[in-house]
């Protein structure tokens, strides 16, 4: 007699606990919070201030409010219902059960009390100001999807990012390097700026159809799908044509033409939202991360050869 074969489905592999909060911290967002840094940094060095204590506090404080804010966005999208079974973006650990939302609540408040810690030093180092600021960020990096006014729901991320993002990340990592507020500094936020909300959009557009089911009143929900295409081209086109402007007005010399190898990736993420759509956007979302990496890093070497 015959033994029949047993056959095994192999199952899907548990993350570790480390690999859970890696997820929660949501990596492809990060360079939202380091391309500021980086062009703040090259900004100080182009007039003369590089405080490298002052750049490695703003890195790490950018880098831990940032991650606190995907760890309430995750939690409080879960607890609002924002976050279904349609949702078609990458998992996120609360809805999906790896970790429970008060956990992860529990690891917001620590990181943002880490963001305290290593803020402090801004605040020492750049005055009352940094103190309001970090106030207003610690504030906003839980406001963002919770309180009784949440900015994401009401439309309102794009100004949110890019004031954060833009002007308030690089101007401000300049700032506490240089103790100057220049026209140079908040110029270079417009770039960085504008890839930031890029970042949102994508998010937004893939998500479109179940964040209007779920009252997510978001800027895409609000404008539609192709409007928000063009929403993202603008941010793209803001991006590409800001160097020369600043070659115009002479804060750079013919080192801006260094910033021209962003323009093959920043065309491809045009392709890419045009051609894309619900889950196949989630690698533009990360595209779109390593793009704002790119055009800040690349504006930072013209600054700096200039």
């Amino acid at each position: 007699m015959n033994a029949t074969p047993t056959s095994s489905v192999p199952s899907t592999p548990i993350p570790s606990s480390w690999q859970l909060w890696w997820m929660a911290a949501r990596p492809k967002t990060l360079p939202a919070a380091i391309g500021p840094v980086i062009a703040g940094t090259a900004v100080a060095i182009h007039e003369g201030g590089f405080h490298a204590l002052s750049a490695l506090a703003a890195l790490i404080t950018a880098l831990l409010l940032q991650i606190a804010a995907n760890f309430a966005n995750d939690a409080l999208d879960f607890k609002k219902g924002a976050d279904t079974a349609e949702r078609t973006g990458p998992t996120r650990v609360t809805a999906a059960g790896l970790l429970t939302a008060d956990d992860v609540l529990r690891a917001t408040w620590i990181t943002l009390g880490l963001a305290v810690v290593s803020g402090l030093y801004l605040v020492w180092r750049g005055g009352w100001p940094f103190l309001l600021l970090g106030i207003a960020a610690l504030i906003c990096a839980v406001a963002y999807t919770g309180g009784p006014f949440p900015i994401s729901y009401l439309g309102l991320g794009e100004v949110f990012v890019f004031l954060f993002f833009g002007p308030i990340a690089v101007a401000g990592t300049a700032y506490v390097q240089t103790r100057e507020l220049t026209t140079l500094s908040l110029a270079a936020a417009i770039p960085v700026g504008a890839i930031a909300i890029g970042i949102l959009i994508v998010n937004n557009l893939r998500d479109i159809h179940t964040d209007e089911k779920t009252g997510k009143r978001t800027v895409a929900v609000r404008i539609g799908v192709r409007n928000t295409q063009f929403e993202y081209l603008a941010m793209l086109i803001v991006a590409a044509i800001s160097p020369f402007a600043f070659f115009l007005a002479g804060w750079l010399n013919w080192s801006w033409l260094v910033t021209l190898l962003s323009w093959p990736a920043l065309y491809g993420l045009w392709t890419q939202i045009t051609t894309r759509t619900g889950p196949q956007l989630n690698p533009t979302f990360g595209n779109t991360g390593k793009t704002l990496l790119l055009v800040s890093s690349l504006l930072a070497v013209a600054l700096v050869a200039s």
